[in-house]
């Protein structure tokens, strides 16, 4: 068995024993049934050999229904079992895939922000459904495949082999024998049905890629060139699911032949042992139930394996997920983050991302206390990976971020990021109503904070004037809303967080004119008594900070105020506002 199909099943055993009294009664009421099931066989041959007896009718009829009554008792008892199995049974299933849900959900949302950068969405939203799902599926086979096998099979090579022990013995050594065929048939395939569920995954990941970005198919004329790759993704997925599906029907071929084989094979004997009057005629009768059921059984045996197997391989997707290390993780002792003054000091940091040099080296800054400070630069160099840094989205690799003193790497992300209000340059919504994502900046906040929030952010006006108001839905990602909506509702989510420690990412880029002023008289207000750190594109919005820092490949080349800034003459900042200012015009 494979490492991670042994973690799979690890990780489904913790989640089952914590249902124990589902689980047990599940499995003890199926396993009687099955036994009731398997014995009942035995009184249908006394029956027919009652009917054979030769006996005075009126003797015979009362042996019967004597039979029917025991005959009764026994199949109302299976009903019952099988009833208070089936209870029991959704019960523990449903109870056990929402608590493997929750876990799925918790562990996977601590993954960092590059986990989640690197990998399609749609990818992992079926890795987490199949992981789930596939617990329902193996259960079913578990209870109501695997276990009545089982059972049965005992019970019928007891009740045979009392009989005759070689009818026992025979019918128990095919019975295992296939079974092994089966078992290694199975383990030959599941190679080319991990292939399968990988290539499932890989259209799944396309098209969901694609989906998301119906927008840019069509401005950029993509149709003809992703339906291209779309349909050789599904050309391969059709290629080895065709091969899957063709072992086994090979498979079942040679299974029907055995099958054949048992049953002319063991009526064969029964004749013989007749001839010599060992078997009965209700013998006969208890043979044919038997190897009904036993052909029913071994029928289904490699269909069940089979599923087990496929279904274990598209859970193991989303058990390398749940064992993959988180890569941000708090320290064993880490404390709560308090933030009296707001100091933001870099001391001596490197960074670098996994696939590229590093972008920051023995970098040196500190943020004083309610002061406004402006990071400028060229594409590339380090802006945003330093606002990054002080969320912690990423690790540094050298060197420390202290908050008022306080190591950040120390401390609770939790506790970080609840004294750090952020408007990014292009926000992202969730799909629901506008109330609801604008609360997200607080949790307990009333609806009237809310509203009082987004009157300050200037969102109010265009939301009032919407038919269902702040209950009106977004839609994903926010795309309902212009990119101006949508960052007025980011500054009301951040106004309504009141975090000491204020990073703003272009807040405004997405603003006309007039919102700007607007937004701008807002923005003085929320950053009152506040340290800012704004990430600034457009120079005309940071004239008034108290300072400016550019940036260059990760270092600092010049800070100041904007009017010490602008008498450099061969400033980077000076040749940059030049061009903004007046540099398209000449």
């Amino acid at each position: 068995m494979k490492d991670n199909t042994r973690k799979t099943l690890r990780f489904y055993w913790q989640t089952a024993r914590s249902h124990k009294i589902s689980l047990w009664l599940t499995v003890f009421s199926i396993a009687i049934a099955n036994v009731v099931d398997s014995i009942t066989p035995v009184y249908f041959k006394y029956f027919f050999n009652e009917l054979s007896s030769g006996q005075a009718r009126e003797v015979i009829v009362k042996s019967l229904l004597s039979i029917l009554v025991v005959i009764a008792g026994l199949s109302f008892t299976r009903w019952l079992l099988w009833r208070v199995g089936g209870f029991a049974t959704n019960f523990f299933e449903s109870i056990s895939m929402g608590d493997l849900s929750k876990r799925c959900f918790e562990y996977l949302h601590r993954h960092s922000y590059a986990y989640f950068s690197n990998n399609f969405t749609g990818s992992v939203v079926k890795k987490t459904k199949s992981f789930v799902s596939s617990f329902e599926v193996l259960a079913d086979q578990l209870f109501y495949e695997l276990l009545p096998s089982t059972v049965k099979v005992l019970i019928i090579t007891l009740v045979l082999a009392k009989v005759n022990i070689f009818l026992g013995l025979g019918m128990l050594l095919w019975t295992l024998m296939f079974m092994v065929i089966n078992w290694g048939f199975t383990k030959y395939k599941i190679k080319y049905d991990i292939q399968r569920s990988e290539a499932e995954t890989t259209t799944s990941s396309f098209l969901a890629d694609t989906v998301t970005n119906n927008t840019n198919i069509k401005l950029f004329n993509g149709y003809e060139k992703e339906s291209w790759g779309y349909a050789d993704l599904v050309d391969k997925l059709h290629k080895i699911r065709l091969f899957s599906w063709d072992l086994s029907a090979k498979f079942y071929a040679l299974q029907s032949f055995l099958l054949v084989v048992l049953e002319i094979g063991i009526f064969y004997f029964a004749i013989r042992l007749w001839q010599r009057e060992i078997l009965t005629v209700g013998d006969f009768v208890l043979i044919q139930s038997y190897i009904i059921e036993v052909v029913m059984m071994v029928w289904d045996f490699g269909r069940v394996i089979t599923r087990i197997y496929e279904h274990l391989a598209e859970a193991e997707e989303m058990t390398l997920i749940l064992n993959t290390p988180h890569e941000i993780k708090d320290d064993l002792e880490a404390c709560t983050l308090e933030v009296k003054s707001g100091e933001i000091k870099f001391d001596k940091v490197d960074f670098g991302y996994e696939d590229g040099d590093k972008v920051i080296t023995n970098f040196n800054l500190t943020v004083n206390a309610g002061q406004t400070v402006a990071l400028v630069g060229l594409s590339g160099s380090g802006k945003s990976t330093l606002m990054k840094l002080i969320l912690r989205l990423h690790d540094i690799q050298k060197g420390k971020i202290l908050i008022d003193g306080q190591d950040i790497a120390k401390v609770t992300q939790e506790s970080l990021r609840s004294q750090i209000s952020l408007v990014p340059q292009d926000p992202i919504l969730f799909h629901r109503s506008l109330m609801e994502n604008i609360r997200y900046g607080r949790f307990n906040a009333s609806d009237k904070e809310v509203i009082e929030a987004s009157k300050l952010a200037y969102c109010d006006e265009f939301i009032s004037k919407l038919s269902k108001g702040y209950k009106t839905f977004v839609g994903e990602r926010g795309i309902k809303l212009s990119g101006g909506e949508r960052q007025r509702v980011a500054i009301a989510r951040a106004i309504l967080r009141n975090s000491p420690i204020l990073i703003l990412d272009e807040a405004t880029s997405s603003l006309d004119s007039e919102s700007e002023k607007y937004i701008q008289e807002a923005l003085a207000n929320l950053t009152k008594d506040k340290t800012v750190i704004v990430i600034a594109h457009r120079l005309s919005t940071i004239k008034k900070v108290d300072r400016i820092v550019v940036l260059d490949k990760g270092k600092i080349i010049e800070d100041g105020s904007h009017s010490q800034l602008i008498k450099k003459d061969k400033g980077i900042y000076k040749q940059l506002w030049d061009i903004q200012v007046g540099g398209f015009i000449k």
